[in-house]
């Protein structure tokens, strides 16, 4: 027994130094996960940053740095280029697009990365074609052309030709626009700052709040009558709809549409100070500045530091805290609030 027993220990110190003991496959994989885990977790915890915010005085230093003469347009299109280039210079880059973890298992700062991406957009789109233009029968300009259609380039497409690349180029031809701008060489760059162009963008953001104040409250479902035809009896629409439905977001779905919400008012945030300089004298001129200064008011607390690590969706007056329908209601004021200021603005 003893030399059974002495020979396999020689046998076993044998394979031990040669290597024939190897760790179970499925005991290595686990040692690899959860190597593989400890190394991401740091790193989504990094990337899952969005940037802080910034002030006009920010961006008149940007403006000097440049050699920008400060005119009528150049804080709300500088404005338009910093938040851009913040999608693509934030801890961790452009995220929207990425197909490797930590990355592709995030999607809170993906969400927000689309809200910034509609806003700005939008603006782009109403600078192509009515801010940088006199009348209707204007020329556009090249660069917002090429601006337009580079930032509505697919936001997920990761690549040949990657979606930061195209986005990047959509800044350069925004850059070029505003040293043109502040060039009082370059008569051909111009941004009009007339009361109708602001209602315009006006506008396209109140449709824009509008939609996320609804989706945001949906978190806890609502019965919601169809109102699409009401007002013109003569009103047709494709097909029939019910008269009397039910709007709920799905369960998975409340956190996607809180930091699209956020990331679109952080946004929005941004452009109406750039717009509060700018159109400084069409503002006052319509005694309309205080009410866009009560807007901006009615959106800073949707960016407040959110002390949850989840998005609660708790039920109107139950014990838990409903993130969503703080949300809505802080969207709503303002969306009432810029109706008003269109009014004003319209009115002779």
């Amino acid at each position: 027994m003893k030399e059974r027993l002495s020979m396999w220990l020689t046998r076993s110190s044998e394979r031990l130094e040669t290597g024939a003991v190897k760790t179970p496959p499925l005991k290595g994989v686990s040692y690899a996960l959860g190597l593989l885990l400890m190394a991401l977790l740091p790193l989504g915890f990094y990337f899952n940053q969005t940037p802080e915010r910034f002030d006009m005085a920010d961006i008149d230093q940007t403006l000097t740095r440049a050699q920008i003469q400060p005119v009528v347009g150049t804080r709300s299109v500088a404005t338009l280029s910093r938040l851009m280039s913040s999608l693509l210079e934030k801890p961790g880059g452009y995220l929207s697009n990425d197909v490797m973890p930590p990355s592709s298992m995030m999607d809170n700062v993906p969400n927000w990365e689309f809200g910034v991406l509609v806003q700005c957009r939008d603006f782009a789109r109403a600078l192509r074609n009515t801010m940088s233009r006199s009348q209707s029968q204007s020329t556009e300009d090249a660069d917002l052309v090429t601006t337009e259609n580079q930032f509505y380039f697919d936001s997920e497409s990761w690549l040949i030709p990657q979606t930061e690349s195209e986005y990047a180029k959509g800044i350069e031809s925004l850059q070029r626009y505003l040293r043109r701008l502040g060039d009082e060489q370059r008569p051909d760059a111009q941004f009009y700052a007339r009361a109708d162009n602001l209602s315009v963008w006006l506008g396209e953001v109140e449709t824009r709040l509008g939609s996320l104040s609804q989706r945001l409250s949906a978190s806890v479902g609502k019965r919601q009558l169809d109102t699409s035809l009401a007002g013109d009896e003569a009103a047709r629409q494709s097909t029939e709809t019910r008269t009397d439905q039910t709007i709920k977001t799905p369960w998975l779905e409340l956190d996607d549409v809180f930091y699209e919400a956020r990331g679109s008012t952080f946004a929005i945030l941004h452009l109406l100070q750039a717009v509060d300089a700018d159109f400084a004298d069409v503002l006052d001129k319509k005694n309309a500045r205080v009410s866009l200064r009560q807007i901006i008011r009615e959106l800073e607390p949707t960016q407040e530091t959110l002390w949850s690590p989840m998005i609660l969706n708790g039920s109107g007056f139950g014990m838990l805290a409903n993130h969503s329908l703080v949300m809505a209601s802080h969207i709503s004021r303002a969306n009432a609030a810029m109706s008003d200021l269109r009014r004003l603005l319209e009115q002779g």
